[in-house]
């Protein structure tokens, strides 16, 4: 939650400056930053669409996303224009985003910066910022239900250097467990 929650409201919020009634595009609604992005921005009372694969299409509904885009076989101009384009994945897919920004939206990006710029809007490139008490708050959202990280896989620590292997994607967030949780053991019937 801490990285990618502060990324999520800091590229919303603070840099594409969503509110409610506006329209976002979020690129990999279904990933890690994009999970949380989605809720973010369905809480604030904002149209949501999503991309991402085919296989992250119910997961995205489920998190809020009103209209899903499959990036590898529809086309992303289908997505009309948005507010603010919360881009996690760069490359060509941020180029052509630059053309979904409405007149006075904003491009944001957490990849790198943008190459082509919206006509009429602002172009956004920024890398996370520590904010204690925005932390503090999106704990509270977490602890009252109303955010959900997506969690892929729980692994080990011995597997920790297994579960970042590059071209391994697990969709949502890999937690590595440092220790075993005495209770499982318990439940188990493992006394140890």
């Amino acid at each position: 939650l801490p990285i990618s929650g502060l990324t999520a409201w800091q590229g919303l919020f603070d840099h594409g400056r969503l509110t409610t009634g506006q329209t976002v595009l979020i690129h990999g609604a279904a990933g890690g930053v994009g999970s949380i992005a989605v809720q973010l921005a369905r809480e604030a009372g904002a149209r949501v669409i999503g991309t991402g694969r085919a296989r992250d299409r119910e997961r995205a509904r489920a998190l809020g996303v009103d209209t899903f885009i499959d990036l590898q076989a529809e086309k992303l101009q289908d997505a009309g224009e948005a507010d603010v384009v919360f881009d996690v994945l760069g490359g060509d897919i941020l180029d052509r985003s630059a053309a979904l920004v409405r007149a006075g939206g904003t491009l944001v990006s957490i990849v790198m910066p943008p190459k082509v710029r919206p006509k009429d809007g602002r172009a956004v490139f920024f890398v996370v910022e520590p904010d204690r008490a925005r932390l503090a708050d999106l704990a509270t959202r977490l602890r009252d239900g109303r955010l959900k990280p997506v969690v892929g896989a729980v692994r080990p620590l011995a597997e920790a250097a297994a579960a970042f292997t590059p071209g391994k994607r697990t969709p949502g967030k890999t937690i590595i467990r440092v220790t075993e949780d005495a209770s499982r053991k318990t439940e188990s019937g493992d006394p140890s």
